[in-house]
């Protein structure tokens, strides 16, 4: 089975990969690490990590989707999280798609706003240390969120939106999570 976490940044994508490693033992693959890896180690990679996500996006996906049809086709579990998914997935067909459990987070207009300094940017650090500033506003993170919302709804994706209390909404998440594997 592989498990899909998609969202914009400091949503908590990469706490919820490491607690799914941590409680189910299966291992995951942090886009944000293949990224830095493919610009470190490739002289003309076409990207840095300051690009726009779509081109970061176009560049990954065709290695992402590899991964995850070599894991299916040997019947191995991972969660791959980053905000470099398409979002639509149905390419990889239906033998695929079955085993696929995908998702995004996201944070309502309300819960950014009276949570970006003091939850949003405070826990940024959580998994990884991130040696650089949160450099977006207030405003342009809203719009963000937003336009993920719509994307997801537009591309029949699950997305689980935080409004109030992001300890009590994402048990939620990992539940629907245990369901869904539950199923497939």
């Amino acid at each position: 089975m592989v498990i899909l976490i998609g969202g914009a940044g400091y949503v908590g994508k990469t706490l919820m990969a490491q607690n799914i490693l941590e409680k189910y033992k299966i291992p995951y693959l942090s886009m944000d690490h293949l990224k830095m890896g493919i610009f470190r180690g490739c002289a003309n990679c076409s990207f840095t990590p300051e690009s726009k996500d779509t081109l970061i996006t176009e560049k990954l996906w065709p290695i992402i989707k590899g991964i995850i049809m070599t894991n299916i086709e040997n019947n191995q579990n991972i969660t791959i999280e980053g905000c470099y998914f398409p979002f639509s997935i149905n390419e990889l067909g239906k033998e695929y798609f079955e085993k696929i459990i995908f998702f995004y987070i996201g944070f309502s207009e309300k819960y950014i706003k009276e949570n970006f300094s003091s939850k949003i940017i405070e826990n940024r650090n959580v998994i990884e240390k991130r040696g650089y500033e949160f450099d977006t506003a207030l405003e342009q993170y809203i719009i963000e969120h937003n336009e993920i919302k719509t994307m997801c709804i537009k591309n029949g994706v699950k997305y689980f939106e935080i409004n109030n209390n992001y300890d009590n909404e994402i048990k939620f998440v990992y539940k629907w999570i245990e369901n869904e594997w539950n199923k497939k």
